[in-house]
């Protein structure tokens, strides 16, 4: 699993960051991307259903939130 520390950015930063951590990676390949902004509980899975990626879990954690994404095909 592929790990992306997005801590400290604010929107859109987050989605950008995540979908250029996705662009290499293959179908069925997993992303876990650790923010601070609440935001991406909202602005990640709609980017994800947009691009037809999944998020399997999304959870705040510590103030934390971590969000593993599936990637599906684009």
């Amino acid at each position: 699993m592929i790990e992306l520390d997005a801590r400290r950015l604010m929107c859109p930063m987050p989605v950008i960051k995540t979908q250029n951590a996705i662009k290499p990676l293959l179908p069925g390949d997993k992303l876990r991307v650790f923010c601070t902004d609440p935001g991406v509980l909202q602005d990640i899975p709609a980017w994800c259903r947009i691009n037809k990626h999944t998020v399997l879990l999304a959870e705040e954690r510590d103030g934390e939130y971590i969000l593993t994404i599936e990637v599906g095909n684009e």
